[in-house]
C-alpha cells in the first residue's frame, strides 16, 4: 500500500547527515554543553532572521511564553485575552502565573478576532495573545492599535509560525514580545525541545536571561527568583544549521501547499491568504463535513492526517472553572469538528499530495 506519513523526521537526518554530524560532534568536542558561544550565536541569528532587536532561547515553546509573560510582569489578578482554538499551552502558560485566559472568538481563517478580542476587555486585562496557528499570521495592525488603545501588552505565540510574514514584516517582531517552539513537529526543529522569545526591548531581554538562568545575574548574585530554562548547545547548533536552511523548507512547504490548493475538490474548504500573507505553512488545514469519516477513510488509503484541535480549550475539563459552555465561540467550535491537517513536510513528493487529493475525491463523490 502506498503510503503517506503526517512526518518524516529519517528524512531530514538523510538529507542532513553529511553538514550535522560534525556540528554535533563539535560540541562534545568543545565539551561546552548549556549555554556559551553556540547559544548567543544562535540567539544573534533568530534576532536577525526576525528583525527584532534581540532574541532570547529557553527550552520550550511552553516556557518562551511562560518566561514572556512573567518578564512582563503579568500575574495573579490579571487577565490574557487569547484565542481558544490553540494548543492548550497558550492558556496553561496563563492559569501557572496566576493570571486567567479570557477567551475572544475566532475569524474563519482561524486567528483571534480583533472586534471579539476588544469586547472582551476588562479593567483586569493585562494583555492580549493572538496566535499565529497553523502558520498564518494573525491581524497583526488591528491588534497594535487595540493595544496602544488600551494600553495593553501585545504578546505573540508564534509556536507555529516561524518565517512567516504580514506585508513583509516576520512574526515575532510586532508586540512587545514573540513566543516561539522550535520542537521537532515545528518548521524550524531542534532534536528535542526548544524555543526563544523575540524582542525589541534590551532591558526585558536581560531580565528574561536571568529568569531562565535562576534569576543569576552572576554566578553569585542573584537579583531575582528565577528557574531553569536553558537551551542546550547541542540543540543550538542543530538550530543554527537548520535555520539557514530555513527559507528552503518554507519554500518546499509552500510548493506543497500550491498542489494541494489547486487539486482538491472544490467542495473541500482552504482558506486563502490575505494581501501581504506570506504563510509558512507548519500545518495545511481544510475543513470538512464528516471530517471523522474523512480522516478514516485517508488512513486506510495509508495517509495519515492530525485534527489541531478537536476540542477547544474552554470546553477542556481543565477549563470547567473559567465558566464557559458549548455555544460560547460559535466559530471556534464549528470549526473543531471540521479541521483537518493533510501532510505538508517538506519530504512530500508531487505524486504523495496527488494520492491524498485523489483519496479526498473519491471520498467527495
Amino acid at each position: 500500500m502506498r503510503r503517506v506519513p503526517y512526518v518524516n523526521f529519517p528524512a531530514q537526518f538523510e538529507e542532513e547527515r553529511a553538514e550535522l554530524m560534525p556540528l554535533i560532534e563539535g560540541v562534545f568536542r568543545r565539551g561546552e554543553f548549556i549555554l556559551g558561544h553556540a547559544v548567543e550565536a544562535l540567539e544573534q541569528e533568530l534576532a536577525a532572521f526576525c528583525g527584532t532587536a534581540e532574541a532570547v532561547t529557553v527550552n520550550s515553546g511552553t516556557d518562551a511564553l511562560l518566561l514572556a509573560m512573567r518578564g512582563l510582569g503579568i500575574g495573579p489578578g490579571d487577565e490574557v485575552i487569547t484565542p481558544p482554538n490553540s494548543f492548550v499551552a497558550s492558556s496553561a502558560t496563563v492559569v501557572a502565573l496566576g493570571a486567567t485566559p479570557v477567551f475572544a472568538d475566532v475569524l474563519p481563517d482561524q486567528t483571534l478576532d480583533p472586534a471579539a478580542a476588544e469586547a472582551a476587555i476588562t479593567p483586569r486585562t493585562r494583555a492580549i495573545m493572538p496566535v499565529h496557528l497553523a502558520g498564518r499570521v494573525a491581524h497583526m495592525p488591528a491588534f497594535q492599535a487595540l493595544a496602544e488603545r488600551h494600553g495593553l501588552a501585545l504578546i505573540e505565540d508564534a509556536a507555529q509560525a516561524v518565517g512567516s510574514t504580514l506585508d513583509g514584516r516576520r512574526t515575532g517582531s510586532f508586540g512587545q514580545v514573540g513566543c516561539f517552539s522550535t520542537h521537532p513537529l515545528k518548521n524550524l526543529n531542534a532534536a528535542g525541545d526548544g524555543g526563544f522569545i523575540t524582542t525589541g526591548d534590551a532591558a526585558l531581554a536581560e531580565r528574561l536571561r536571568r529568569l531562565r538562568n535562576h534569576g543569576l545575574a552572576d554566578r553569585n548574585t542573584v537579583p531575582q527568583w528565577g528557574g531553569l530554562s536553558r537551551m542546550d548547545a547541542l540543540q543550538a547548533e542543530i538550530l543554527r544549521f537548520r535555520l539557514g536552511r530555513l527559507p528552503g523548507v518554507i519554500e518546499r512547504r509552500r510548493g506543497n501547499a500550491r498542489l494541494y490548493r489547486a487539486g482538491l475538490d472544490p467542495r473541500v474548504f482552504w482558506c486563502p491568504d490575505r494581501a501581504g500573507e506570506f504563510n509558512s505553512f507548519h500545518l495545511f488545514v481544510i475543513q470538512v463535513d464528516r471530517r471523522d469519516a474523512l480522516q478514516a477513510f485517508l488512513k486506510e488509503g495509508g495517509i495519515s492526517s492530525a485534527v489541531h484541535y478537536p476540542v477547544p480549550i474552554h470546553l477542556q475539563p481543565a477549563a470547567a472553572s473559567l465558566g464557559y459552555r458549548t455555544g460560547a465561540f460559535p466559530v471556534c467550535e464549528r470549526q473543531a469538528g471540521r479541521i483537518l491537517s493533510l501532510p505538508i513536510h517538506q519530504f512530500l513528493r508531487p505524486e504523495d499530495i496527488a494520492w491524498v487529493i485523489e483519496r479526498i475525491g473519491a471520498f467527495m463523490g
